[in-house]
């Protein structure tokens, strides 16, 4: 037997790991091959897109009208005023053809302030936990018969501020016309008084 070749080979393996050569890697049996692990999801794709997702925002609440209805003139100036009044969710009609258009901004109380050191409850004279209806007067029809017969006289009228309530067999509706542009509060500077009134009807 010849021992050269053997030698030859064990030279030429030995060269091989000399110059950086690497073995083939070792699996153990039964096992499958190590792989690496998959990337990271990007954060971005992990959070809601906030330019294109619907945005759900609770509705405002509604505000309830306090007295709705026809109503009877109670003292000689709501006969003068209006005379017979319609009240309707945004329109106030009187029989002497005035009439206002209304938005409904808020309702107060009556130990509220309508202006600096003036209540609701002390001019409609009833209870300060009494719930007031503000209404903004958005247009205003004088009476046909006698234009300066309005409420705010030939100003125009800002606000109306309605309360109602039960007394005896009747259902009262006390009626406020305020003067001014800003909403009445105890802050408010232009909002003066025109009138206080008030209405009658069976319940």
């Amino acid at each position: 037997m010849n021992p050269r070749p053997t030698f030859a080979l064990t030279l030429i393996a030995l060269a091989l790991v000399a110059c950086g050569g690497s073995e083939a890697p070792v699996t153990t049996a039964g096992q499958p091959p190590a792989t690496s692990a998959p990337p990271p999801v990007p954060r971005e794709a992990l959070e809601p897109d906030t330019a294109n997702a619907t945005i759900e925002r609770a509705a405002p609440p509604t505000l309830r009208p306090l007295a709705l209805g026809r109503f009877e003139p109670g003292n000689p100036v709501a006969e003068a005023m209006t005379g017979v009044v319609e009240i309707e969710d945004g329109r106030i009609t009187g029989a002497n053809g005035a009439s206002f258009l209304t938005e409904r901004v808020a309702i107060v109380r009556g130990g509220d302030e309508f202006a600096a050191g003036q209540r609701y409850a002390d001019v409609m004279m009833m209870d300060a936990g009494q719930p007031v209806e503000l209404r903004r007067v958005i247009d205003e029809s004088r009476p046909t018969t006698r234009p300066d017969n309005a409420f705010c006289g030939r100003n125009a009228t800002g606000y109306l501020a309605l309360a109602s309530y039960i007394e005896g067999d009747y259902r009262l509706v006390k009626l406020l016309a305020l003067e001014g542009g800003g909403i009445p509060a105890a802050t408010a500077t232009d909002t003066a008084l025109c009138a206080s009134t008030f209405y009658l009807a069976k319940p």
